[in-house]
């Protein structure tokens, strides 16, 4: 019974798979049928677009190439209009040169024309020049018998006639330039120098060299010396000062080279002396606090000529060096007081031609620096003073002014000529420095002496205290000319050779008389 039931299903299921097997087999079919009939299709719409295409790319290779044509055609067209316009134009420069060329040849035949005629000329000059040259030979021979000098010699003496003459000539125009030059320079010189000594009016009173202490009596000299020399020997090693004690009344002298010694010596013996304790242990205390005060002093004395002159950024050092100054006389006069008047008339000249007045008072204040301690190094103070501004940071304009304030260095600046010109104005002034009459008598023996070396000078007189140099010439030796000469020179000379306070006058006289008597 089971084995007939599953017979009967096994042969349903090979029928059921037979029948499916069948339909599966016919709806494949169906589908390629419709897939050969889309291919088909889309085969013909290919072809038609392919068509539709192919007919519009001939009808715009047509446009394409009929627009081609008309572009040649048009350029064709303007390049044949420009090489038409290019001929005309080659045809009007072809007259043009075949007109120049006609004209060309016009002119070679009148240069060669003209030629000819010069040729001609030039050998009647030639023939006329030999017979000039013939006859010049002619007269020069009458000419060198008649005067007896070849003709060489006839140049060479022309020649040294015209030398003379142009020497002549020429020492008076310069003679004249310079006269010119010299009275208006003077004249606003002058003007300047005038008003600045208007501007500044300061006493003058010379400074003593010598520091004398005075004594309320004799007995004082005992007890200053003390017991065998001990109080005079502690007070010379404590200040390095010698004190002389010798029989002027009521007064001890103190001598020493470095002025500031000096003034802590004076100090601290007026200290000792009004204190009545002379002893060694007392000496070295006194000594000691007069240096202090003599250092503060210095200190104030230097900060009080910067600010006084309104000047700033000098160094520390400097002032005090410049305080120093304070206790330092030259020729009587003091040298700080002498360099802030120096400071006050270079300002007062700048500012009258315009130039810094700063610098100019800078210089002038530290121009003699080097004095404060000339003593102590080698050297000329404007050497010492030069390396001391180098040394703490001052302008090379203020150095150079330093250095060339003597002329031994020549100045780069109207501020240091114009320090220059102050210092010669400040100490040149009269009664401000005194001078000994050795060196009085040196100088008026020197200025004759120079004076009296020049050929043709008869009589030479220093007069003016030395200021004024007068000189006598011979006038059958010395011309006009060379009298000028003597005087540029000598006064060249003395610049050289001499060293003295302002200026000194060369004056030249040349005098020729004639006497006769009617009878």
């Amino acid at each position: 019974m089971e084995a007939s039931y599953l017979l009967v299903a096994i042969g349903i299921g090979i029928v059921s798979g037979a029948v499916m097997a069948t339909a599966y087999s016919f709806i494949v079919k169906a589908r390629w049928g419709n897939i050969e009939k889309e291919r088909e299709s889309a085969i013909k719409e290919a072809e038609r677009t392919a068509a539709s295409i192919l007919k519009e790319a001939k009808v715009e290779s047509k446009d394409i190439i009929y627009q081609a044509k008309l572009d040649v055609e048009k350029d064709f067209k303007e390049r044949k209009n420009d090489l038409s316009q290019l001929e005309r134009t080659l045809r009007r420069k072809e007259d043009s040169l075949d007109k120049k060329l006609d004209q060309f040849d016009q002119k070679e035949s009148n240069f060669n024309r003209r030629e000819s005629e010069l040729g001609k000329r030039e050998r009647t000059l030639e023939e006329k020049i030999a017979e000039q040259d013939k006859v010049i030979g002619q007269q020069t021979e009458v000419l060198e018998r008649l005067s007896g000098h070849s003709m060489e010699q006839a140049k060479e003496e022309l020649m040294r006639r015209v030398e003379d003459d142009s020497r002549l000539e020429s020492s008076k125009l310069a003679k004249r330039i310079e006269d010119e030059a010299r009275d208006g320079a003077i004249k606003k010189a002058k003007e300047i120098v005038s008003n600045t000594i208007q501007r500044y009016a300061s006493d003058y009173i010379a400074d003593a060299t010598v520091s004398n202490v005075s004594l309320p009596s004799d007995e004082l000299k005992g007890r200053i010396i003390g017991r065998e020399g001990r109080n005079i020997r502690a007070l010379e090693a404590a200040t390095g000062v010698d004190l002389i004690v010798d029989d002027t009344p009521e007064m001890v002298t103190l001598s020493a080279f470095d002025p500031v010694r000096r003034e802590i010596a004076r100090l601290a013996l007026e200290k000792l002396i009004s204190d009545g304790r002379i002893h060694p242990a007392r000496i070295e205390e006194v000594v000691e606090k007069a240096g202090k005060e003599v250092s503060s002093i210095i200190m104030e004395e230097g900060e009080k000529a910067v600010f006084d002159l309104g000047l700033s950024g000098i160094h520390p050092e400097m002032i005090k060096i410049l305080g120093r100054l304070k206790y330092r006389t030259s020729y009587g006069q003091n040298v700080l007081e002498h360099s802030k008047e120096v400071a006050y008339l270079a300002g007062m000249m700048a500012g009258e031609l315009g130039v810094d007045i700063k610098l100019a008072k800078r210089g002038g204040l530290l121009h003699d620096i080097g004095k404060a301690i000339d003593h102590e190094v080698e050297g000329s103070h404007y050497e010492i003073g030069g390396n001391i501004a180098k040394k703490y940071g001052e302008k090379s304009k203020v150095i150079n002014a330093i250095m060339a304030h003597h002329g031994d260095v020549e100045v780069d600046s109207i501020e240091a000529a114009l320090v220059a010109a102050a210092d010669a104005l400040s100490a040149a002034r009269p009664g401000v420095r005194r001078e000994s009459i050795e060196n009085y008598l040196k100088r008026l023996e020197t200025l004759e002496k120079l004076a009296l070396s020049y050929e043709g000078v008869e009589k030479c007189y220093a007069i003016q205290a030395g200021r004024e140099v007068r000189l006598i010439v011979k006038p059958e030796t010395v011309n006009d000319e060379m009298s000028w000469n003597i005087a540029k020179e000598l006064s060249k000379r003395i610049e050289d050779e001499m060293t003295y306070p302002g200026q000194i006058k060369i004056t030249v006289i040349r005098e020729s008389r004639y006497v006769e008597y009617a009878k």
